[in-house]
């Protein structure tokens, strides 16, 4: 039966404007979530102006570039013509190799692909961080092995030569006269023309010491070993040298083997400095011909003139074909060819 007329059922329906609020509400709940989340993602440019930056927009970091990028110099190593700097000889320090870096760099023309650092100097001083040097003749600086490790190492741009004065070494000599010492005819320490003290050739325990100077320096990265001061003394009264009864030549060629066979494992190039007159075959003041000493040496260094380049780089072809010949030279020209060292 029907209701009372004008009246119909109650269905529960809700009104059409609450549903409108719910769904605002629910917007206005998303809209804050969305914001809270997006907020990590908000970044502010140089103007601080805001923008967003999502995880999938970003890119890795640009690489720092070296202070001073422009002045190093692309040159691979293992070359063949060097065109080298002679770092000043002292502890080398992270300051003294960057200051001889860039003046090399900024003021040479052709520009320097090679740096020679003297890693044992006529005095017996010894400038790296030895495990086998004679007692106080080490002298290193607080930074010596980073600089040594930063110039040697594979970001190194530049061929670098290490220089080991041999048996002109007074602080070894003194160290041990009986084992390692040259000596006079009395017995006693044998003193040169300029009061200094030299190791004995003839002594393998003189011998040994340098090659073990010499290991060490291989290994700290050096591309090349320079020797210097191989022979005996040449001024002083040398008629009052104590030689032994060994041969004078042999025990240098002896020593030049037994320097090879020592740093074969490191693959590093042998060198040897050489009086200019012994080169041109007119000197007496080694024991050694050119010849003998070329044929065990990757390079031969000579302290000379531009003029005399040719001439010297011949005479080096000439005694070994297989050898460089490296002019040691105070300033470059344009004169000179091939490879130097400027001091």
């Amino acid at each position: 039966m029907a209701g009372p007329r004008g009246y119909r059922n109650y269905r529960g329906r809700t009104p059409k404007g609450k549903i409108v609020l719910a769904v605002v509400l629910v917007l206005v709940i998303l809209a804050a979530i969305t914001v809270m989340r997006l907020q990590q993602y908000i970044v502010y440019d140089e103007s601080g102006r805001p923008h967003l930056e999502m995880p999938w927009q970003e890119e890795a970091p640009p690489e720092e570039t070296p202070e001073n990028f422009e002045l190093k110099i692309q040159t691979p190593k293992g070359l063949g013509d060097i065109y080298a700097f002679m770092v000043p000889v002292a502890p080398l320090t992270e300051e003294l190799w960057k200051d001889a870096w860039m003046d090399a760099s900024l003021m040479s023309a052709p520009p320097y692909n090679a740096a020679v650092v003297t890693v044992k100097d006529s005095g017996g001083n010894v400038y790296f961080d030895s495990g086998t040097a004679v007692s106080g003749s080490v002298s290193t600086a607080a930074d010596t092995s980073g600089a040594l490790a930063e110039m040697t190492g594979e970001a190194s741009s530049f061929y670098t030569v290490a220089r080991l004065s041999c048996f002109h070494d007074p602080k070894a000599a003194d160290s041990d006269v009986e084992a390692m010492g040259l000596k006079n005819t009395g017995g006693f320490i044998f003193y040169d023309g300029n009061n200094s003290r030299w190791l004995d050739p003839a002594k393998p325990a003189a011998r040994q010491y340098l090659c073990e100077i010499a290991k060490e320096a291989a290994a700290l990265g050096f591309d090349e070993i320079l020797l210097t001061d191989v022979g005996y003394p040449t001024e002083g009264q040398l008629d009052k040298i104590d030689y032994g009864e060994g041969d004078l030549k042999q025990n240098l060629l002896t020593f030049l083997e037994e320097m090879r066979a020592a740093l074969e494992p490191y693959s590093v190039a042998l060198s040897i400095e050489v009086p200019e007159a012994a080169v041109m075959g007119d000197s007496q003041d080694t024991e050694l011909t050119l010849a003998e000493l070329a044929s065990r040496a990757d390079r031969i260094y000579t302290e000379t003139a531009p003029e005399n380049i040719k001439a010297l780089t011949a005479a080096v072809t000439a005694a070994s074909g297989t050898t460089d010949f490296v002019a040691e030279l105070e300033t470059h020209t344009a004169e000179v060819s091939g490879s130097c060292l400027i001091h």
